[in-house]
């Protein structure tokens, strides 16, 4: 049946054994412990209780017993400290008593904060300031859910939030009270203050009977109505946020409240946002936790990067491969070669990405990680090897050079560039004890400042690379390949050699092609889901070092729809990151069509 009950007891509660009367007073409490600080006249008193187990406990300050403990003897709450505390100069018009009771405010003076830090001593003074720099007087202060801000109404119909902020620069933890945005309801001064239950926002009442509600995390102001005719003292919002009871000098009313997703905006959206917690402004994804207390961190910035990030770095690896193999194969490589290399490259377009996500989030991603100065080195190398073997190739005389037909000379660096792949792999180790004193990882982090995780978008830029090759070396080996015979074979006749008249004549009349190979590409790198799902760690963080993760706005959308409650914000946020992703490809395809049709009025009258 439902009840109300005292939760600690029904005998009162001693602030201190002075006797003097209670002036204000605030708690925090859990099952375990209770923590109160109070002002009586003349003195600050923090006292704490504890929590035990007393059969015929008679010494109990005050007791809760239910039916279900009445075997183990009723639980009962002992003082087990009180320490008296300096008292701020003034009258002290408020006390507050911060998150997991670790910080505790002090208004006195009607402007002056003290700020006390609980310590196991006891509370000490950490920092005192003034909360107004005008004539301005603060007439409310409340704590915002979480009990982490404080909400301070002025005067001049003024509520500011405040919360501790870490100086980032310190090397200890040092905090500072400070004042992060403020909001207007209008010019009489403010007269009460009441946060909602579940999230970040509050209603705010003045003089003039006038009742708005402001949303801290999007600093939105939703609405200031006139509730009244007379000064508001109390009010009250149901649980659930539907409803405001107004309690003003001349009576009380109850009012509807319709107020849908406050905790999204542009600013929240697309711009920095300084959180609770927080050092300073920064743009943040953070849909959910299992605190009841968080706040929603919805940028789309970080994931909009992210998506970016991926999509550059598997071009940096796909772009120069596939449009130098198809300039090869369309132009130097012999026909019978072609007609077996370009199937089997565009065969690579058939693997399943998923299947590719697979393999660079479980193999992939750790041989890199234990074979990173290879990989270096490879990039060294392999280039090397080549000029080495053309030049050795050239230096071969006539006849030999004649024994493979015109046209299947690649086949000759199979084998060195496989043997120098291998060499990389196994010289992995040495070089890294030679060079970076057996730990690589160690070596970025402390002498370049690079942090390292194994699901990298080296690992994402190689995968997705990989996958996106194939689309862009088909689409431009067939531009390259039906640039009229005419054009080519005339250049030739004027005395180009083969390079030149690639340069000069086949690459210009290609052009449109070619960037719609890349355009294609650069797509379907925007838009990949399952390899950036899989391989990259989904860290929405935004740095630009290959050797970090990053989360994309299809994956976002992929991991978190299925856990995201139907119609609320974070819902809707998701669907936003899919129009946001389907505008930028909308986007970079027109940009793309609009290159391209120049390209072909400029060079289609070759």
């Amino acid at each position: 049946m439902p009840g109300v009950r005292f939760p600690y007891g029904e005998t009162p509660v001693a602030l201190d054994d002075s006797g003097q009367p209670a002036l204000h007073f605030a708690l925090r409490g859990n099952d375990d412990e209770l923590k109160i600080i109070g002002i009586n006249t003349g003195r600050l008193v923090w006292s704490i209780y504890k929590r035990k187990v007393e059969t015929g406990a008679t010494e109990a300050v005050f007791g809760l017993t239910s039916e279900a403990e009445a075997d183990d003897g009723p639980k009962v709450f002992l003082r087990a400290d009180e320490t008296a505390l300096a008292t701020p100069a003034g009258p002290i018009q408020n006390l507050i008593i911060g998150q997991d009771a670790r910080w505790a405010y002090v208004l006195s003076n009607n402007r002056q904060m003290t700020v006390l830090k609980v310590t196991e001593d006891g509370p000490v003074v950490y920092q005192q300031l003034s909360l107004t720099r005008g004539s301005e007087q603060v007439t409310v202060l409340a704590a915002l859910q979480g009990n982490i801000s404080l909400l301070v109404g002025d005067s001049k119909g003024q509520i500011a939030q405040w919360f501790l902020v870490r100086d980032k620069h310190a090397e200890v933890d040092v905090f500072s009270l400070q004042k992060i945005r403020e909001f207007t309801l209008g010019d009489a001064p403010i007269t009460a203050i009441t946060p909602e239950a579940k999230r970040k926002g509050f209603i705010a009442g003045d003089e003039k009977g006038q009742v708005g509600y402001f949303y801290t995390t999007s600093e939105r102001s939703l609405g200031v109505h006139q509730a009244a005719n007379a000064p508001i003292r109390a009010l009250a919002i149901s649980a659930r946020s539907e409803g405001v009871y107004v309690q003003s000098d001349k009576g009380a009313s109850f009012w509807n409240m319709h107020i849908n997703h406050p905790d999204i905006s542009m600013k929240t959206a697309w711009g920095k946002v300084w959180y609770e917690s927080y050092d300073g402004p920064e743009y943040t994804w953070q849909s959910t936790s299992g605190n009841s207390d968080f706040e929603g961190k919805m940028s789309l910035v970080p994931l909009t990067f992210g998506t970016l990030k991926a999509a550059f770095y598997a071009m940096l690896l796909a772009a120069p491969l596939a449009i130098c193999g198809a300039m090869y194969t369309a132009v130097f490589m012999a026909p019978g070669l072609r007609r077996k290399v370009k199937p089997t490259v565009e065969l690579m377009q058939a693997l399943p990405t998923v299947i590719l996500g697979f393999l660079a989030g479980l193999w992939l991603a750790p041989t890199i990680e234990g074979s990173l100065p290879g990989i270096f080195s490879l990039l060294i190398i392999t280039p090397l090897i080549i000029l080495g073997c053309g030049f050795a190739w050239s230096q071969l005389p006539v006849e030999k050079r004649s024994m493979l037909p015109e046209g299947w000379a690649p086949i000759v660096l199979i084998v060195p560039i496989l043997l120098g792949g291998w060499l990389s792999f196994e010289w992995s180790r040495p070089i890294e004890i030679a060079f970076f004193d057996g730990d690589i990882r160690h070596w970025l982090q402390t002498e370049t400042g690079l942090g390292f995780d194994q699901r990298n978008a080296l690992i994402v830029g190689l995968t997705m690379g990989f996958a996106i090759i194939a689309p862009i070396f088909s689409i431009a080996e067939d531009s390259l390949f039906a640039v009229p015979r005419h054009l080519t074979n005339g250049s030739l006749a004027l005395g180009a050699t083969q390079w030149q008249t690639l340069i000069r004549v086949v690459l210009p009349t290609a052009s449109p092609g070619i960037f719609s190979a890349l355009m294609i590409g650069f797509g379907r790198a925007v838009g990949e889901t399952m390899i950036v799902l899989m391989a990259t760690g989904n860290t929405a963080i935004m740095e630009w070092n290959v050797f970090e993760g990053m989360r994309t706005l299809s994956a976002n959308v992929a991991v978190e729809m299925g856990e995201a409650e139907v119609s609320s914000t974070h819902f809707r946020i998701l669907f936003l990151s899919a129009l946001v992703l389907f505008v930028l490809t909308f986007i970079l395809n027109t940009a793309a069509e609009t290159v391209r049709n120049r390209l072909r009025k400029k060079y289609g009258s070759l």
